[in-house]
């Protein structure tokens, strides 16, 4: 993927480098202030006025003592320190861009001030060139300033980042087409900047991999209980069907059926029952012997409610249903060709999918989102005609309707899998979904469940950053050489030929999308929850 922004220009005041008005003078805060913004300190800045000439006209316009005003001044120089972490981030992106990041400052400060600047500790090297008001003869916001930094440098506006701490500044740049950033403090801007610079897809699969084996899923602190670490599967297979990688999860595998646990259960009874969810999940992400899964298939069907419908765990004395649990167990069925045996259950589901039932969602998922993604993770798992004619013109309409609703980095990703797959173009989820990748390359996390009695939620870094990953990749994807078909895979593929993912892997493209992501990424600052409960 080819950066967007090869350009960064800096101001230095303020941002790369930090000052103190206090001064142990006559001269307040507040008023060494107010100098720096009256019309002769501009000219100062502007090299029209030499450092005395200055002293003596500001001396004059606040009644004060030159003398007085150079000491304060000498005072403040002094203070100035430089960020030396953001200045350290930028070698870093610089390193990562292989030579095709250009830095340039762009500071309004006198010739003067600048000479002392520059005897300041730090690393100067990070800059292909410094441009001041006082060479310029120009001061920012006035357009000419940054005209005559674009015209020397050569470099084009619109792949350009300009970071200031005034919005005036940052006002007339965006007016010329660069990418402004206003400056508050060097942890959001360090961010932007990872995010605008960066690979969002390279930097994901990095944080996958540094954390191979550790993406486990946490609870979220309420009043009651702290957070804490879970190990489960169902998160570990959706990442695993993700990113095709089995290094990167952690598994505990079962024969047969599986349970949501890894071990006892944590936060509710220790002995917790095997669910047909997991188990679907299980037997269609992971490879088994045709027997197996359908002598599991056969056991599912002893678990029907009174109308039809499957019910979610191996235990006749919980006789929960839900719709997503239903989408899982069916796409179990229609992998393995014997989708016909839930005629009711795939009713069910498609009046819930019609009369929106989902939106406001289920015992034990909370998000639309989740329902819809499993939906094209079902429609993907199999060619049926009738089950695609059924599902997925009406698909297509529901999450249509979803597009730009809040929604955590979760729910965005699934959204936006989910349009791609229906072959709806979807910037709009994909510009929101961008900024919410973290420094470390990985996503904010995604409430995935919750506990059904608690209601306490569950989420996985891990997985969010493997789906968000998927989003990104499916929206900078090439086009097809030829229209893609609607349908996927074969009603009657053997077992041997179950593909190990699904909808997150084997969706086709359908539109152009390689200058998508960078598009998008000028949207950064611009503008789900997903929840699967476990039964208490």
């Amino acid at each position: 993927m080819s950066p967007k922004y090869t350009t960064v220009i800096f101001d230095l005041g303020d941002v790369l480098f930090k000052w103190s008005p206090e001064t142990k003078t006559s001269i307040s805060s507040r008023t060494l202030r107010d100098i720096l913004s009256s019309p002769t300190w501009f000219d100062y800045e502007r090299g029209r006025l030499s450092e005395s000439e200055c002293y003596a006209k500001v001396g004059e316009e606040f009644i004060l003592e030159p003398d007085e005003i150079a000491r304060a001044f000498q005072q403040a120089r002094d203070s100035l320190q430089a960020d030396d972490e953001l200045i350290s981030l930028i070698r870093q992106l610089k390193a990562q861009m292989n030579g095709q990041l250009q830095v340039f400052a762009m500071s309004n400060i006198s010739l003067p001030d600048y000479e002392i600047l520059r005897t300041k500790p730090a690393d100067w090297t990070i800059f292909d060139q410094v441009f001041t008001s006082g060479a310029a003869g120009e001061r920012k916001p006035n357009l000419g300033f940054f005209r005559q930094v674009l015209s020397t440098t050569g470099v084009d506006p619109h792949s350009t980042i300009f970071v200031d701490d005034r919005s005036e500044n940052v006002l007339s740049a965006r007016s010329l087409g660069l990418y402004g950033i206003i400056f508050d403090n060097p942890e959001s801007v360090g961010r932007a900047l990872r995010n605008l610079i960066g690979d969002p897809i390279a930097r994901g699969r990095e944080f996958l991999r540094q954390n191979a084996g550790r993406l486990l899923s946490v609870t979220d602190r309420t009043e009651k209980y702290p957070a804490i670490e879970l190990r489960e599967n169902f998160a570990q297979l959706l990442i695993l069907e993700a990113t095709g990688e089995r290094t990167q999860v952690d598994l505990v595998e079962h024969p047969r059926t599986w349970n949501f646990f890894q071990g006892k259960g944590q936060l509710t009874t220790e002995k917790f029952p095997f669910d047909l969810d997991t188990t679907s999940l299980a037997l269609t992400v992971l490879r088994r012997d045709k027997e197996i899964a359908s002598s599991v298939m056969d056991e599912m069907l002893e678990y029907m409610g009174p109308d039809g419908i499957v019910l979610t765990y191996f235990d006749h004395r919980r006789p929960r249903f839900d719709p997503i649990v239903c989408v899982n167990i069916l796409s179990l069925f229609y992998t393995y060709g014997r989708g016909s045996e839930l005629h009711q259950t795939l009713q069910w589901v498609q009046e819930v999918l019609r009369n929106r039932a989902y939106l406001d969602g289920t015992r034990y998922y909370e998000t639309p989102e989740c329902f819809l993604f499993f939906i094209s993770r079902l429609l993907a798992s199999s060619g049926d005609q009738d089950l695609h004619t059924a599902l997925k013109p009406l698909l297509k309409e529901r999450v249509q309707e979803r597009i730009g609703a809040a929604g955590d980095a979760l729910a965005l990703a699934m959204r936006i899998i989910v349009t791609d797959f229906v072959g709806i173009r979807n910037e709009v989820d994909l510009r929101a979904l961008l900024p919410l990748q973290c420094e470390d390359g990985g996503w904010e996390i995604g409430w995935i469940y919750k506990y059904g009695s608690s209601g306490i939620r569950i989420g996985n870094r891990g997985l969010t950053t493997a789906l968000a990953v998927k989003a990104v990749e499916a929206m900078n994807a090439p086009p097809s050489a030829s229209p893609a078909p609607t349908l996927v895979g074969s009603p009657t593929l053997p077992v041997k030929e179950i593909p190990t993912t699904t909808a997150t892997s084997t969706i086709k493209k359908r539109h152009r999308r390689s200058s998508s992501v960078r598009d998008s990424l000028q949207w950064l600052w611009s503008a789900g929850k997903s929840r699967k409960a476990v039964e208490v």
